[in-house]
């Protein structure tokens, strides 16, 4: 049936009248086509038709003919009683109209005698469409005094996964030289766990806060020490090879605020955000196949320019997000952090540095004699760092990011320049890759330039609608300082979608020369990711 129709009511031998219904509505509309005045300026009704002279008359004589905008009458229809009341009563509103302004020979006393039989006839029609009509009317009004009020969207999300893994040869080493493991690591199942509180108060803002919980470990100084729950991250827990997922959040089964930040709209192309609690690398270094660990790869050095970021959590600090152009093809972000934010001396543990930044560094504790004290403390001492990226996405399949990264980690400088590609053919499958160079001063090995890079191939819709599977290889820390060989990443893996709100990833990961020391021998791990939104 089509959306909307014309109808012609037959009341008597001359008079009939015309309405125009919505199925769904059963009310009249006006699709802006002026008052027909000519019976021939309906194309589809013709001299030949049996309803030719009435509605030649009703629009001489009464005036309640119209036409749709494309000057058809599209008459014959079937109707329900309640589409019949509501034509009826536009007939009746018309009469009154008529009588109203004294018309001479209008409406005659047989018509009136007619109308009145079938007003009597569809009395309880005609009140149920009168009620329905008061009702939309009160909801209306009640829109529009209240077009938009201050609201809260509950979101969550749990993670699941049975690990396990184990090693070729004898032992496992760090990139300082300290043996790991000598066995195999245990099987575990781990888990986060976290819910968001999303809050607008105009419509073009929001308030979030995220509390989270997960299966991290405690570290020998009483620390976080995200990622020893699984076997990639226990086996190498210094150059990314750790579950991302794991890392965040680094607590031992305990409840933590670990997202706080607002952001809003000065103007409709530029986004500021600011918060006490924020991750930099939320902002920056999207890409479409490698960036939500809960999602497509786990492994930590792919789903971001590991060199980029020293510093991952927790962090302060502020985001502007510009886009010249809100069609146009480039977009420009800026971002800057620091941890221990709230602390306004210079003594304290500072936690919140990418693994690797403890192997560069001997990190300032109060409870370690001699221990190097670093900066100050507070929003713009030790440690910060500042981001800018440049984007240029000229179509839905095609982006580069060109990023710059620099700051201070314990009173020593930084910086690093990134690009991140992907590439999407056929809507199907998906290139991509990331590179990164970087300088890192006074380190324990000197002042050394860490390179960076990762590359893969994924698939949308493999075998299912909904699916992703993907495949990746990287090397997230070269630096011929650093141990005697470079270490090498491997990941497949095949998100599987049971429902909407529930996926089920199989991932198998693989690590050559781990910590940069080919003693090692080949790392292998494989994972059950089982995750649930909603």
């Amino acid at each position: 049936m089509l959306k909307n129709f014309r109808l012609l009511f037959l009341l008597s031998s001359s008079f009939y009248f015309v309405l125009t219904i919505s199925p769904a509505k059963a009310e009249v509309e006006d699709f802006g086509m002026s008052q027909v005045t000519n019976v021939n300026q309906l194309s589809d009704v013709q001299p030949t038709d049996w309803a030719f002279q009435a509605l030649q008359s009703l629009v001489e004589r009464y005036g309640c003919i119209a036409g749709y905008p494309n000057g058809t009458f599209r008459g014959n229809r079937a109707l329900t009683r309640y589409e019949f009341a509501a034509g009826l009563n536009a007939c009746l509103d018309r009469v009154n109209e008529l009588i109203a302004t004294a018309t001479e020979n209008t409406v005659s006393r047989e018509d009136l005698a007619t109308l009145q039989r079938l007003q009597e006839g569809f009395a309880a029609e005609l009140a149920t469409l009168r009620g329905r009509v008061d009702s939309l009317e009160a909801r209306s009004a009640e829109l529009e005094a209240n077009q938009f009020s201050t609201t809260t969207k509950l979101r969550g999300q749990a993670i699941f996964a049975v690990n396990g893994g184990g090693f070729d040869g004898d032992s496992i080493i760090d990139a300082t030289g300290r043996t790991v493991a000598n066995d195999d690591p245990n099987a575990t199942m781990i888990f986060r766990a976290g819910i968001d509180l999303d809050t607008s108060f105009n419509k073009t803002d929001l308030l979030k806060l995220r509390l989270e919980t997960g299966s991290g470990i405690l570290g020998p100084n009483g620390q976080p020490d995200g990622g020893r729950d699984n076997a990639a991250g226990f086996l190498e827990p210094s150059f990314g090879s750790a579950l991302d997922y794991s890392i965040n959040p680094p607590t031992d089964r305990d409840i933590e605020l670990s997202r706080l930040y607002y952001t809003f709209k000065p103007s409709q192309n530029l986004a500021v955000t600011i918060g006490p609690n924020m991750r930099a690398a939320d902002f920056v270094d999207f890409n479409s196949y490698a960036k939500l660990s809960f999602r497509d790869f786990s492994t930590q050095a792919f789903v971001n320019n590991y060199i980029l970021f020293p510093i991952e959590f927790p962090s302060a600090g502020a985001v502007i997000d510009w886009k010249p152009s809100k069609r146009g093809p480039f977009a420009i972000r800026a971002a800057y952090s620091a941890t221990d934010a709230a602390n306004p001396g210079d003594d304290g543990i500072i936690i919140g540095n990418a693994p690797f930044i403890n192997v560069l560094y001997d990190a300032p504790n109060p409870n370690i004699p001699n221990a190097p004290s670093g900066g100050g403390r507070g929003l713009f001492g030790d440690n910060y760092q500042g981001i800018v990226e440049v984007e240029f996405s000229p179509s839905r399949d095609l982006a580069l990011r060109l990023q710059y990264s620099g700051g201070e980690i314990f009173d020593n400088r930084f910086d690093a320049v990134g690009a991140n590609l992907e590439f999407t053919l056929a809507k199907k499958v998906g290139i991509f890759g990331r590179y990164g160079y970087s300088s890192y001063n006074n380190t324990n090995f000197g002042d050394i330039n860490p390179n960076y890079w990762m590359a893969g191939v994924a698939f949308r819709d493999l075998f299912t609608r909904g699916a992703l599977a993907g495949v990746a290889v990287g090397q997230p820390f070269i630096a011929t300082e650093v141990g005697n060989s470079t270490q090498t990443n491997y990941e497949a893996f095949y998100n599987y979608p049971i429902s909407r709100n529930v996926q089920i990833t199989p991932t198998l990961q693989i690590i050559d020369n781990a910590a940069n020391q080919n003693e090692n021998g080949t790392i292998y791990t494989g994972t059950l990711r089982t995750t649930f939104s909603f």
